[in-house]
């Protein structure tokens, strides 16, 4: 059984991290800071590319990732390329055995085969998908379809 990586990202220490490189990006690019040697711009240019290279290639680093924010999800599991999801959009989910089926207001369904991951991670996508979705749709919580054991 495989773990799911979770990312929500309110998480600040990445917020400061993507700040801090977009600050590198403009500093080093308009050499807004006059040093001897001119090569110490592209220097601090080149780190806050890095920087912000690092932030972006965090879903390619777990093979089960989910990362998600007030808006919407981003969902991986066993590809290499996840389904972004608004929140806005979704009108049920469900989880049938150890697949979860998310259905979006156009009917389309997004499924996840989940047979590989432990029990617990996969309440807790079903949890963070169910309430958020219910803020959006505005639906009474004890007409949700309940989770499956």
């Amino acid at each position: 059984m495989k773990n799911i990586h979770f990312d929500n990202m309110k998480n600040w220490m990445w917020v400061a991290l993507l700040i801090l490189s977009v600050v590198l990006i403009i500093v080093g690019t308009f050499e807004l800071i006059a040093f001897d040697n001119p090569k110490i711009n592209g220097f601090i240019n080149a780190v806050g590319f890095i920087l912000n290279a690092t932030y972006f290639s965090k879903i390619f680093w777990y093979k089960n990732y989910v990362q998600w924010n007030d808006k919407g999800i981003l969902i991986k599991i066993n590809s290499f390329i996840g389904k972004s999801i608004s929140f806005k959009d979704i009108t049920g989910v469900r989880l049938d055995g150890k697949e979860l089926i998310i259905t979006k207001t156009n009917q389309i369904r997004a499924c996840f085969d989940l047979s590989h991951i432990i029990k617990s991670d996969v309440e807790k996508l079903y949890q963070i998908i169910d309430d958020h979705s219910l803020e959006f749709s505005g639906l009474d919580r004890s007409r949700r379809e309940p989770l499956e054991s």
